[in-house]
């Protein structure tokens, strides 16, 4: 790789249902997948090992429905403080090797190994690596080697499971170019669609495309995804970016005192306008909302109220915050008011998971897509289309956000 930078990408492979597997070692060889109620055959899917992909089980996929694909299929409900110390393992045996890792989720992480002075090549590294996973945690893992994070993140997912793949920039034209776009990392279902209305069906159709077309498409993330597609991506590998955004607050003192129920609400609205703006620029959002009120004898509280989903727009944070301030707020007079969205995540990541709640709600609403099958297998899928424009939702699962939640807590 000459002298340029050497990124590590480290994916550990169907992690839920592998550290179940090593929990339990008489479930391997045997299809295993994590899902929401298996006593009740209920829920969804979440992940599976290869064992049960092999047998056509799919995430997302009702566990009615796997079962009758696996009728073996053993079906585990998510176990959140396994996992999490299964992954604190990972990372800790990472942070070994060089102090420049940083976690993007509970199962995968960059290293920056371009100073590494030891005895292995990087492609020995790697192999090191993924050893010490398997014999201290019994868990396979892939590991991409590039120069920059995005080629290996991508050549992380081009060998699974137990894979090591080195994709330098001179080999982008053979090895990433014909992949689909949808396969592309940055590359959601909404950009995807836009992309393909304009023919864009690989990478390499994207890289070749004028920049100016793209950012007219999508507007500076289109730039950047052509500088990606062309191997081009100059982000430091940040041990501190998971701990990156904490808060997001605005305070405004009146210029007196005041009692006046239309000021004060007129106030908080500018203040959660003013925090919806730098979350849109920071490409975040909050699951914890916290207001901060300052009387006129400077006695200062704060109550916060914890979401079971996440907000970004301002209308949702302003109504947290009013019920928040009128639920605690004595009728004194008022000097300081503050807003502060917490518990924060980068919405690229947020737009990949369904985090527990929406995932159990997701369950609840088994009834609702079996219905929906049964008329679409009576009268075509476009039924709903046709009829409301309705589309029936296409979720994926992940419990990263805990993860994260639970790092930035640590730190």
């Amino acid at each position: 790789m000459g002298k340029g930078r050497i990124i590590f990408h480290v994916d550990m492979n169907s992690f839920y249902a592998s550290v179940e597997t090593a929990y339990r070692p008489e479930l391997k060889g045997k299809p295993v997948a994590i899902a929401g109620d298996p006593e009740k055959r209920k829920g969804i899917i979440v992940t599976c090992n290869y064992e049960a992909r092999a047998k056509g089980v799919k995430t997302t996929m009702p566990l009615w429905q796997a079962y009758d694909i696996c009728p073996n299929l053993i079906a585990l409900k998510p176990n959140f403080n396994r996992y999490r110390e299964a992954s604190q393992h990972m990372f800790a045996i990472l942070s070994e090797v060089t102090p420049f890792v940083q976690p993007i989720s509970i199962d995968e992480g960059y290293m920056d190994l371009t100073d590494y002075s030891g005895e292995y090549s990087p492609l020995q590294l790697a192999e090191w690596i993924q050893q010490r996973l398997v014999d201290e945690l019994d868990l396979p893992s892939s590991i991409g080697i590039a120069p920059n994070k995005f080629l290996a993140k991508m050549a992380s997912d081009m060998k699974k499971p137990l894979g090591i793949t080195v994709l330098r920039k001179r080999e982008i034209q053979e090895k990433l170019w014909p992949l689909p776009i949808g396969e592309m990392y940055g590359v959601g279902k909404k950009t995807e669609e836009k992309l393909t209305q304009i023919n864009i069906e690989t990478i390499g159709d994207l890289a070749k495309l004028n920049v100016l077309t793209l950012k007219n498409l999508l507007g500076v993330n289109g730039e950047r995804l052509h500088l990606r597609a062309n191997g081009i991506d100059n982000s430091e590998v940040d041990p501190e970016a998971i701990n990156e955004f904490k808060s997001i607050g605005n305070s405004q003192t009146f210029p007196f005192d005041t009692t006046d129920s239309n000021e004060i609400q007129q106030m908080l609205s500018q203040l959660c306008q003013s925090v919806a703006d730098r979350m849109k620029a920071k490409q975040v959002v909050s699951e914890n909302i916290q207001i901060m009120i300052r009387y006129h004898d400077r006695k200062t509280i704060t109550r916060s109220r914890q979401l079971r989903d996440f907000v970004e727009h301002k209308d949702q944070i302003n109504q947290i915050v009013l019920d928040l301030f009128y639920s605690h707020w004595n009728e004194e007079p008022i000097r300081l008011l503050g807003v502060t969205a917490q518990h924060l995540s980068h919405k690229e990541e947020v737009s990949k998971q369904l985090d527990l709640f929406n995932y159990e709600q997701e369950a609840e609403k088994e009834p609702l897509y079996n219905a929906i099958e049964q008329i679409e297998g009576k009268y075509g899928k476009e039924v709903f289309v046709n009829l409301s424009g309705y589309e029936q939702p296409k979720v994926k699962t992940s419990f990263q956000k805990d993860f994260l939640s639970n790092n930035q807590r640590k730190k």
